[in-house]
């Protein structure tokens, strides 16, 4: 279904709710849960990256570990080199990043009615990189991925900490670097988001 369809497809349903007098349907909820590590199931929505598919020799993982008291929650690890493998085909000029990468959803998400990315982590007082991946509506010529928008993370080590993160504090970017375009994200059609750190405080491409 097209984009055109889907906003008209949306405007008959919200008209159809206020008809028949369903006003509360129409109201969304003050928070809405786009992705939980309560289960091992969780893993099979993310996958991995590195600079190892360049030649580089960082690595990461992702898995579900579960508290005495029985909480769960997904732990990101892995190890940062700025290294690239010796004979490495690819001639890159920078290495030390690694992420996790939601797989696209089914469709997209809507979140046009909120503000605000919320993100309860425990971190290793890194500066992380929160990316928003949303559906292409530049049509630029030469560009068919996906728009995306990053903004910094910082987490302090140690305790479990609720970082909030305003989207309008998202930037638009090209494959890492920030372009200077006036565009602004279209939070009614994400695809999908990804966390990543680096070693040196760049923005690698996601």
């Amino acid at each position: 279904m097209s984009r055109l369809r889907r906003l008209i497809q949306a405007s008959v349903d919200a008209t159809k709710k206020v008809i028949s007098g369903n006003l509360d349907d129409l109201m969304p909820p003050p928070e809405r849960p786009i992705f939980s590590f309560n289960s091992k199931q969780e893993l099979s929505k993310w996958h991995l990256y590195s600079d190892s598919e360049f030649g580089g020799l960082s690595s990461a993982s992702l898995q579900i570990t579960e508290s005495e008291n029985g909480a769960t929650s997904g732990i990101f690890s892995g190890n940062l080199s700025l290294d690239v493998s010796e004979g490495s085909k690819w001639n890159i000029t920078r290495s030390g990043f690694c992420g996790m990468r939601s797989k696209k959803f089914d469709g997209f998400i809507d979140l046009d009615s909120y503000d605000t990315i919320a993100m309860k982590l425990k971190g290793d007082g890194r500066c992380y990189i929160s990316t928003i991946y949303t559906e292409n509506w530049v049509n630029s010529p030469g560009q068919m991925e996906d728009n995306s928008w990053q903004a910094f993370v910082y987490v302090p080590e140690g305790n479990w900490y609720i970082t909030k993160i305003p989207l309008a504090r998202y930037l638009p970017t090209w494959r890492g670097n920030v372009i200077d375009a006036q565009i602004e994200m279209n939070p009614s059609c994400v695809l999908g988001m990804s966390l990543s750190v680096n070693a040196e405080g760049w923005c690698p491409r996601c």
